[in-house]
């Protein structure tokens, strides 16, 4: 008795949250979880009356959709059926109809319990539980921001202006300075040329970069890496001066890797609408104000939480934080 109402109240708090069904399936069913959990959901399920395909468990019992709505009524009728022939009938899914009597103690035997069925006055309140779920979905729905039609098209924009200005293969990454993570070649890998030459001014924004507007930058924000630099004069007849990069061996990658990545955010400013009608002060002032904070941004498509690194197709183009700030 006690496992009995146990499982009435189980029922009671389920169907207070079951999805927007007609009530009268609501009142017929008590689709209770799986008690041992010993079914595969892969399984088909048979119906314990009939042997048709079940729905889920109806009044305490896996059943069909027919058998379950036959008990329901049969229940509420309190109706009492006479076998017509010997009281034994096997029920099957084509002559469930034939014999009622023999179908509804059936459903008795397999464990269906007239308990489980709701009454009116709890349908009602069910079919009211419902109805204020469905007004408070309604409000949260209506609450959510929506955005206008303009700004869909801007944000379809800017996408398409990213996915323009951004390579998801790095390949050009292969045309920088080489990476010299080691201080036994970091002397030549300073002396060397960048080969990022027309490559990059195919981007149409020389203009930018060849701006004096865009090249100055106040004395006060000069990188505190630049005080290791040490400078010294090579012999007295020729003056020149060398500067010892020992501490500072991908600079010249990362500085390509920099100036190629600013390349490319001028690629994507000038896909955004409005932006080329500006003056050309107005570009520069924006760009200088904004590039770094969106080559950061780009940059988050190869970072990897798990080792706090970027790798930008391939592990030569592997970099962690100490690279940047050695």
């Amino acid at each position: 008795m006690s496992q009995l109402q146990s499982s009435w109240e189980m029922h009671q708090q389920s169907v207070a949250y079951l999805p927007d069904t007609d009530m009268e399936t609501v009142a017929a069913s008590t689709s209770l979880p799986d008690p041992a959990g010993e079914f595969d959901r892969n399984v088909p399920r048979i119906c314990g009356v009939c042997g048709d395909r079940a729905t889920g468990f109806h009044f305490n019992a896996m059943t069909c959709e027919g058998c379950k709505g036959f008990f329901r009524r049969s229940m509420k009728r309190k109706a009492m059926f006479t076998c017509p022939f010997n009281g034994d009938c096997k029920i099957t899914k084509d002559n469930r109809r034939h014999c009622q009597a023999c179908r509804l103690k059936r459903c008795v035997d397999i464990g269906m319990m007239k308990e489980f069925i709701l009454t009116d006055e709890e349908v009602q309140r069910k079919r009211e539980m419902i109805l204020k779920r469905k007004e408070e979905e309604a409000l949260k729905e209506s609450l959510k921001p929506k955005l206008s039609e303009e700004q869909q098209k801007v944000i379809d924009i800017l996408l398409e202006a990213h996915h323009k200005t951004y390579d998801p293969t790095y390949s050009d990454f292969t045309k920088f300075r080489p990476p010299m993570r080691s201080s036994a070649s970091s002397r030549g890998a300073a002396r060397s040329s960048s080969i990022l030459t027309q490559d990059l001014s195919s981007e149409d924004s020389t203009d930018l970069f060849g701006s004096d507007a865009f090249s100055t930058f106040p004395e006060s924000v000069e990188p505190q890496m630049f005080s290791n630099l040490v400078l010294s004069e090579e012999n007295d007849e020729s003056s020149s001066v060398n500067i010892d990069f020992s501490h500072l061996s991908m600079l010249p990658h990362l500085a390509d890797l920099v100036s190629y990545s600013i390349q490319k955010v001028i690629g994507f400013a000038k896909m955004i609408p409005g932006f080329r009608d500006l003056t050309a002060e107005d570009q520069i002032a924006l760009l200088k104000s904004s590039a770094i904070e969106v080559i950061m941004l780009r940059s988050n498509q190869s970072f990897t939480l798990e080792d706090m690194s970027w790798t930008c197709g391939s592990n030569d183009f592997k970099y962690r934080v100490s690279d940047v700030t050695q």
